[in-house]
């Protein structure tokens, strides 16, 4: 990677050694990038305070003589959300968030898309303007809707009946082939997933309309877990494994709602 100047987002952190540490960052030029902090552990200057899980970063990056990790020169904090790291559902949700980008992305694939969503949801979610729960929906199904790994939510994938001439409340989901699956096409008439008519039209609008808007859709409690259950199945069976910080955000949630 040559020398770089971009804007980024820091998603992951892991200590090199004594005094380093390798950063993965989802940056608005160059997409996903690992790069080497030199020193950042002990650092009082040039790093002390900014580098920080979710903050967004102005970066300058120089490639070393070598093969091997671009190293990070320069880091100016433009955005700490702080808030992200001081409560345990935020930090859940934002965890979740980028480890679906780095587990999917690939290295050094310009993803501006990508990232204005993420600046976007890391924002939203820090200033606390929108609802928490409904924000993570809105992220996952932009997330998928940008990897090309989108659920099916308008016609049968068997026999292309659009939905709106299914003649039930309910319809399936055919997970494997990630479409729904009509009354008709379901031998057993027990899919292992179901949806209902409004949570799938909420579903598609959070996909398609305006983010700056998704706090005026009004989820009822039974439709919001709903489209959780449904997520939370269909985003690990399509990206090959379940992300641990989902595991975790699955612990704490039903604490959470219970105090």
């Amino acid at each position: 990677m040559p020398a770089l100047k971009t804007s980024a987002i820091l998603l992951r952190r892991v200590d090199f050694g004594d005094y380093d540490l390798i950063l993965t960052l989802l940056s608005h030029d160059r997409g996903k990038i690992s790069v080497i902090a030199k020193h950042a552990k002990k650092s009082r200057k040039r790093f002390a305070g900014v580098l920080e899980l979710f903050s967004v970063l102005d970066i300058q990056c120089r490639t070393g003589r070598r093969k091997g990790l671009a190293v990070l020169e320069e880091a100016q904090l433009v955005e700490p959300h702080a808030a992200l790291r001081e409560h345990i559902l935020k930090t859940a949700y934002a965890s979740y968030w980028a480890e679906l980008i780095t587990a999917w992305t690939e290295e050094d694939q310009p993803l501006a898309f990508l990232y204005g969503l993420l600046a976007y949801a890391l924002g939203e979610l820090n200033a606390g303007r929108q609802d928490a729960a409904l924000l993570n929906l809105a992220f996952q199904m932009r997330f998928l809707a940008l990897a090309g790994l989108c659920p099916n939510l308008n016609y049968c994938c068997h026999c292309r009946t659009d939905l709106k001439d299914m003649h039930t409340t309910g319809t399936g989901f055919d997970l494997p082939r990630g479409g729904l699956c009509c009354h008709t096409c379901d031998p057993t008439n027990e899919p292992v997933l179901c949806l209902s008519r409004g949570t799938i039209k909420q579903l598609q609008w959070i996909t398609e309309g305006d983010l700056a808007r998704i706090e005026r859709i009004r989820f009822s409690a039974a439709a919001l877990n709903e489209a959780q259950h449904f997520l939370e199945a269909f985003v690990p069976y399509h990206l090959g494994k379940e992300p641990r910080s989902l595991k975790f955000l699955r612990q704490i949630r039903p604490r959470l709602a219970a105090t």
